[in-house]
């Protein structure tokens, strides 16, 4: 198995447990806030894909799948189109109101174009440093693994949310 074998199997993992969170979900419910501070399982998806694609989109040199194709103009969030989620207010969270077919649609494409970025890797390509401004400078495989391990979080918080509404 190769080093990038084990990135794509975390990715799918996350995949899985994103389509979990979404199956049969409401719109209500993507928006139901466990407390007025909370994050709603919209935002945690949406922040946890715009992590994702934005990062990868750095990496591989290509364009963000949110703008390339077409998914900012379809969710018609009231920030930029670079914003992704990373220090929003709480105003800003409950802001993210989308459909859960655009969201898991979104979802898809980022995580399609991540595995497709991973499968033409190296594991020689992982020790690559694209970030000398930390010590020790962020190589390749750290960042990759970084995303699988925040999409995780994300992942369970929204599961979490969800779990909280069982009964609704």
């Amino acid at each position: 198995m190769r080093s990038t074998d084990v990135l794509i199997d975390g990715l799918t993992r996350v995949s899985e447990n994103v389509h979990a969170v979404l199956d049969g979900i409401t719109a209500d419910q993507l928006t139901f806030r466990p407390a007025a501070e909370a994050n709603t399982i919209a935002w945690l998806i949406w922040h946890l894909t715009r992590a994702q694609d934005a990062q990868i989109a750095d990496v591989a040199g290509t364009d963000e799948v949110w703008t390339a194709s077409g998914f900012y103009d379809r969710f018609k969030v009231p920030f930029p189109a670079s914003a992704s989620g990373y220090g929003q207010s709480a105003d800003e969270v409950g802001q993210v109101v989308v459909e859960p077919g655009l969201l898991a649609e979104y979802y898809d494409a980022t995580h399609d174009a991540s595995v497709a970025y991973l499968r033409g890797l190296s594991d020689d390509d992982l020790d690559t440093v694209i970030d000398e401004n930390w010590d020790p400078p962020v190589t390749l495989g750290v960042r990759l693994v970084s995303i699988v391990d925040d999409d995780a979080q994300h992942v369970g918080q929204a599961a979490y949310v969800r779990g909280l509404q069982a009964d609704s």
